[in-house]
């Protein structure tokens, strides 16, 4: 992993801002789409398209590549913009999003955009799909092998009593090549999480299946970048990061309100903006980043 200069770390906030944007601009097209999670998440996702993984959006087959597995595909479209930006495929085909033969679908499909590791939908899928790869990897490879499997999942989603067979799997064969990143962001699409089936203690939980865990900001590049770095130092365990975002970050109507999990902005919601301004305030706020003047390097 290159260093992290505070040089990159502004170029990484902007990249996460241009990665709102397209989500934004991509739901729009489609007209229909989950936003909160997405935005949420843009922060994490550019930390590893840009910074972290191992990857060749030239070489997408590589055979040395890290492995990505979106769990909770509903947020796809922030997988599909940080994909495009890296430069897997054109920016302006996100536009496509949900579209006829579109092979960016509302939920990934690998045989429709086969740069994906994994087809998702069925929620709780996402880490046996990824305790799998890395068994497999091992026995392969054996110690030799460096690469990471990384699974991003939806709080929410921890409801599945699959993800806790497959945390009890990782934590006892000892796989420290997973590292998996939970969206902490309170809510699912019947409202705030601890009020439709409460989650906490997760640190507490992991941990007793033999998972390192910590906490961070999932806003902040050098928390979310240093504890990647810290997670691949372990290798008698799988890690997991716990990412406390904001959902629908960077809108302000949209922030920490469960209403917009699964709405797109042009959705006539009681005590919301009028859906004729949703749009238009939802980019200004990302294009002046909040009001504020956008730097040299947009």
């Amino acid at each position: 992993m290159s260093d992290l200069t505070s040089e990159k770390i502004e170029l990484l906030k902007e990249k996460a801002n241009d990665i709102r944007i397209s989500i934004i601009e991509m739901l729009v097209a489609a007209g229909s789409g989950h936003s909160a999670g997405p935005l949420g998440m843009a922060d994490v996702f550019t930390a590893l398209y840009f910074h972290v993984l191992k990857h060749e959006p030239t070489n997408p087959f590589w055979e040395g590549r890290d492995r990505v597995v979106l769990s909770n595909g509903h947020i796809c479209p922030v997988l599909y913009a940080a994909m495009a930006h890296s430069g897997y495929f054109p920016v302006k085909e996100l536009l496509t999003l949900r579209k006829f033969q579109s092979r960016l679908q509302g939920h990934p499909h690998r045989e429709f955009l086969p740069y994906l590791e994994n087809s998702s939908g069925p929620l709780g899928s996402g880490l046996s799909q990824i305790v799998g790869m890395a068994l497999v990897d091992r026995i392969d490879n054996g110690q030799t092998s460096d690469k990471f499997f990384y699974c991003l999942t939806g709080d929410g989603e921890l409801d599945e009593g699959q993800n806790w067979e497959a945390i009890m799997l990782a934590g006892k064969e000892r796989l420290g090549k997973i590292i998996t990143i939970v969206d902490r962001n309170n809510i699912q699409i019947d409202g705030y999480t601890e009020d439709v089936m409460p989650l906490e203690s997760l640190s507490h939980k992991f941990e007793s299946f033999g998972w390192h865990t910590e906490e961070i900001d999932g806003h902040n590049f050098q928390a979310i970048i240093e504890a990647v770095g810290r997670a691949q130092a372990v290798f008698d365990g799988p890690s997991v990061i716990i990412a406390r975002t904001i959902p629908g970050k960077g809108v302000s109507y949209m922030e920490r309100d469960f209403k917009w999990h699964g709405n797109i902005p042009g959705t006539d919601i009681a005590g919301e903006p009028a859906k004729a301004e949703q749009v238009t305030i939802a980019l200004h706020e990302l294009r002046t980043l909040g009001g504020q003047i956008r730097s040299e390097h947009q």
